[in-house]
C-alpha cells in the first residue's frame, strides 16, 4: 500500500530448559501479566486449543496500549502465531491513532539438545506514513518490549522445578448490604484512600484516559518503618464493576502482583472480592525475612500482608456503601 513500509525484526535466546517448558509459558496468555514485563492484562475472547482471541493491555515506552489479537497454536511444533486483529493503539485502546497498520509474527521453541532449547521471537509489522517519530516510538516499542520478555521468559524456565513453589494465589471477599455503584466507586477512587485507608500513606493517580490509572501509591508498613512506594497500572470496567490491576514496582518479596476488584450484586447485596496472583521474588527471603527464613514462610508473609491490606479496603468500602444507605 502506498506510503507504508514493512519492518521485520528477529530475536532470540539460548534457554537451559526443555522446549515444552518454554513453549508452555508462551501458550498460556493468561499468565502473561506475571511472566512478560510489558503485560498488564489480558482479557481472552475465546479458545478452543489452538486459536486463542484476547485483548490485551500492556505499556510502551511508559505509556498503556491495548491491542486485540489472535494466536494459533502449534504444539508439535512448539511454534505460535500471532496476528494483531486492531494494531495496538494508544492511552489503552485499540483503534485510536498509531503508527502501526498491521503486526504478525511468531514464536518458536527449537529444542537444542537434553534440557536445552532456542526461544525466537519473530515481528513482521507495516508503520503508516506519517512523523519520523511516530516510526522510531514503534520500533523503539518493539525492541525493548521484545528483549524484556525473552529475558523473563529465559529466566521463568530456567527455574521451571521451582517456579510452582514461588506462584501465590488467593481472594478475600466481604458482603455488602449496599448498592454496588458505591462500592465501585470506594475502589475507583484510590486518588481519595490517602485520609481514608490506613495503611495508605500517599497516592497519586494519572488517568489521561478514562478508565486507564496510572497509580504510584506509598503504604506504611505494620509495626512502624518507612513507607514503601509501588506504582500500578489499574484498567477500569466500570459496566462489569471491575478493576484489574498490575504492580510495574513491586516491593520486595514480589517479582511480580496481579489483582482484580470485582463487585457482583444479587437479589439480596453485594459480594466484593479482592483476587490476587503473585510471583515470588527468591532471592529476597533471607534478606527481608532473616536467614532462617525459607519459602513457606515467604508465602505466608506476602499472603497475610496482602490480605490484611486488601481486607482493610474491602470493609471500608463495605462502611462506604452501607452508611450511605443508612444516612438516606
Amino acid at each position: 500500500m502506498s506510503g507504508e513500509r514493512v519492518h521485520r525484526a528477529s530475536y532470540e535466546i539460548d534457554v537451559t530448559a526443555p522446549a515444552g517448558v518454554v513453549y508452555g509459558l508462551i501458550a498460556d496468555t493468561t499468565q502473561w501479566p506475571l511472566i512478560a514485563p510489558s503485560s498488564i492484562h489480558v482479557e481472552r475472547l475465546d479458545f478452543d486449543g489452538v486459536i486463542d482471541r484476547f485483548r490485551m493491555w500492556f505499556t510502551a515506552n511508559g505509556s498503556v496500549r491495548s491491542a486485540l489479537s489472535h494466536r494459533t497454536l502449534d504444539s508439535a511444533r512448539t511454534r505460535i502465531e500471532f496476528l494483531q486483529e486492531l494494531p495496538a493503539g494508544s492511552a489503552g485502546f485499540a483503534g485510536s491513532a498509531a503508527p502501526a497498520v498491521s503486526m504478525a509474527g511468531t514464536w518458536t521453541v527449537e529444542p537444542c539438545g537434553a534440557g536445552r532449547s532456542r526461544l525466537r521471537l519473530e515481528h513482521e509489522f507495516t508503520v503508516a506514513a506519517g512523523p519520523p517519530g511516530d516510526v522510531a516510538w514503534l520500533l523503539l516499542a518493539t525492541d525493548t518490549n521484545s528483549r524484556a520478555e525473552l529475558e523473563q521468559l529465559k529466566e521463568n524456565a530456567e527455574r521451571w522445578r521451582e517456579i510452582d513453589g514461588l506462584l501465590l494465589g488467593f481472594e478475600d471477599s466481604v458482603r455488602v448490604h449496599g448498592p454496588a455503584e458505591l462500592v465501585y466507586d470506594f475502589l475507583y477512587g484510590v486518588a481519595d484512600w490517602p485520609g481514608r485507608v490506613p495503611h495508605v500513606a500517599r497516592a497519586e493517580v494519572r488517568e489521561d484516559v478514562p478508565g486507564v490509572q496510572c497509580l504510584r501509591m506509598e503504604t506504611r508498613a505494620e509495626g512502624g518503618g518507612p513507607p514503601q512506594a509501588t506504582e500500578s497500572v489499574r484498567i477500569c470496567f466500570p459496566h462489569a464493576s471491575r478493576i484489574v490491576h498490575k504492580q510495574t514496582r513491586t516491593p520486595p518479596l514480589i517479582e511480580a502482583h496481579t489483582g482484580e476488584w470485582s463487585v457482583l450484586p444479587d437479589e439480596t447485596g453485594v459480594t466484593v472480592i479482592s483476587q490476587h496472583s503473585v510471583l515470588l521474588r527468591a532471592a529476597d527471603v533471607e534478606r527481608v525475612l532473616g536467614p532462617a527464613a525459607d519459602l513457606p514462610r515467604a508465602r505466608a508473609h506476602v499472603r497475610a500482608t496482602l490480605g490484611r491490606e486488601s481486607l482493610s479496603v474491602l470493609q471500608l468500602a463495605k462502611r462506604h456503601a452501607e452508611s450511605a444507605i443508612r444516612s438516606l
